[in-house]
């Protein structure tokens, strides 16, 4: 099921993400706002456009969700396997995404540190 979804969501995302659903989306706004005197800006006639950009909208997020997530994952797994091959990476880091907000933020520091050192072994070079 999981395959069947996510080949639907990537063809959803290509459709609606479309210039043909664009313009789509524009005319249909175009007609709803020409349509308001015909039916006297009532409460009905708003609640048409509401309900129908409340649905785009929920289909949407779960759609985004489920990119984003299958983005996040793959980008996750190609860089375990950039550490896997270099030299000298460490391999303890891989399951970074599993650590504490606080243990991130203690390797953050810890990368700052190294950035900060490099930049200053560098700028000693070509002085």
């Amino acid at each position: 099921m999981n395959d069947y979804f996510h080949k639907l969501a990537v063809k959803a995302s290509q459709v609606l993400g479309s210039p043909v659903m664009f313009i789509l989306a524009v005319v249909s706004i175009i007609i709803w706002i020409i349509t308001g005197p015909v039916f006297n800006y009532s409460v009905t006639w708003q609640l048409v456009i509401n309900t129908g950009t409340n649905l785009v909208i929920f289909i949407m997020v779960i759609l985004i969700q489920n990119t984003q997530n299958r983005d996040s994952r793959t980008i996750h797994l190609k860089l375990d396997e950039l550490l896997r091959v270099i030299h000298g990476a460490r391999s303890s880091i891989v399951d970074v995404e599993e650590l504490s907000d606080e243990e991130l933020d203690k390797l953050a520091t810890e990368f700052k540190g190294l950035h900060d050192k490099y930049l200053g072994e560098r700028n000693r070079r070509s002085s």
